[in-house]
């Protein structure tokens, strides 16, 4: 249909440029050898934390022949390639992280990790292949780009505050205008391959752990009125903190406290003059992080008032909540539909309370986190090994789909 006053040269240039999004699943296609080759390589030699020299290598020597601009980081091995378009423009961030998971894999893969302690069991192998083989499809069509394409690669999002090292380094400048939006690409094994779900708003949860420190003071097990027993206090401090978030915090607003690692004592006739709980507060409204943080210390500080003892509360601070900008979730489906087709498409039902650290930058930027499913086609996903399993699978050909999307998703916002 064309617009008032729109010429028929127009309407051509128009459908001209929109056409290629038709041609990304084919153009990713041909590039899936090398997707999967980059993706093999990275999880025979899986690197945790921050520093990642033979995975930064890897990716370096992919983008080499690339028409980009290259800056490297200085507190971590990041990644920072800038590819600018013919015309003028925005700017687009397409992140991918880079660092595995401290397990040992049991998948049997004939490209399994060859590290011990060491695998990649959170699919950042695959978002990093996806995102290397989407700069080589969109250097191939600068032309097709008015602005600039910003491609994050980073280390250390497995608790390790990767994308706020990479903030503190300017890749959000490294465009030379802050990114008008922002995309990340999570593949998870329950979902089916090639399958996109995103939403609006909270879309992963804040992450918090704590621990405490109960004090008491020791003695003899057959004497404990000699004593100052701190392991009934500790016991009642797991129940009274379960309970605290029931009655504490909406049950429209979702939160999870849980304590998962209690211990106190060497051995069964003696009392121990201390004893410790450690555990994870995850929430989906940063006010219920705040609240839910400041009754822990409460809690736990009564309850051990309560047994006579004392109380040291620490809290490690992780990752804010992940929220989505709505008009980019809502962009990033239409994407997918028209790259991938409307029934790959789903709208996702839930927030999940896990965490991201790509939460810093859509703190600072417009954009979204999106999950693509990548569950082997012989395997039911309800069934499948989740990530973060020492047997969890990855279908390497929803990378095809990932990397038809990065590169969709850049060609709409920067379409002339």
């Amino acid at each position: 249909m064309r617009t008032s006053g729109e010429t028929q040269r127009e309407v051509r240039r128009r459908a001209a440029h929109r056409a290629p999004e038709r041609d990304l699943l084919a153009e990713a296609r041909s590039l899936q050898p090398d997707t999967v080759a980059l993706r093999r390589t990275l999880h025979r030699q899986p690197e945790l934390g921050l520093d990642l020299p033979q995975t930064q290598a890897a990716v370096l020597a992919v983008l080499r022949d690339l028409p980009v601009t290259i800056t490297c980081g200085r507190s971590s091995t990041s990644v920072v390639a800038t590819l600018t378009g013919t015309r003028p423009g925005p700017v687009v961030l397409l992140r991918a992280d880079m660092d595995a998971l401290p397990l040992h894999e049991d998948t049997g893969l004939d490209h399994a990790s060859r590290v011990d302690g060491a695998m990649h069991a959170c699919g950042h192998d695959l978002h990093t292949a996806m995102l290397a083989s989407a700069a080589r499809l969109l250097a191939g069509r600068r032309d097709r780009l008015a602005g600039t394409v910003v491609f994050m690669f980073q280390p250390g999002e497995e608790a390790r505050h990767g994308a706020l090292a990479m903030l503190s380094e300017g890749v959000l400048e490294a465009g030379g205008a802050l990114p008008s939006s922002a995309l990340a690409l999570h593949v998870t094994s329950r979902l089916a391959s090639g399958t996109l779900q995103t939403r609006a708003e909270s879309i992963m949860a804040s992450s918090d752990d704590f621990s405490v420190t109960v004090h008491g003071a020791g003695g003899h097990a057959s004497a404990p009125h000699d004593a100052l027993d701190p392991v009934p206090a500790a016991a009642a401090m797991v129940g009274a903190l379960h309970t605290m978030v029931g009655r504490r915090v909406s049950a429209f607003d979702p939160a999870v406290l849980t304590v998962a690692h209690l211990t106190a004592g060497t051995t069964t006739n003696v009392i121990p003059e201390t004893a410790t709980l450690e555990g994870t507060v995850r929430t989906l409204a940063e006010e219920t992080r705040e609240q839910l943080l400041t009754e822990l210390r409460r809690v736990c500080a009564g309850t051990a008032e309560a047994y006579g003892c004392t109380a040291d509360v620490e809290i490690d601070r992780g990752y804010p909540v992940t929220v989505n900008d709505g008009e980019v979730a809502e962009r990033v489906a239409d994407v997918g539909r028209s790259v991938l087709g409307s029934r790959f498409v789903e709208p996702m039902p839930d927030p999940i309370m896990g965490s991201e650290d790509f939460s810093y930058v859509l703190g600072r930027v417009p954009g979204a986190l999106a999950f693509l499913g990548a569950c082997p086609p012989d395997v039911d996903p309800a069934e499948s090994p989740p990530n973060h399993s020492n047997r969890v699978v990855f279908d390497e050909e929803a990378m095809v789909a990932g990397v038809a999307l990065y590169a969709g998703y850049a060609l709409e916002v920067l379409r002339p």
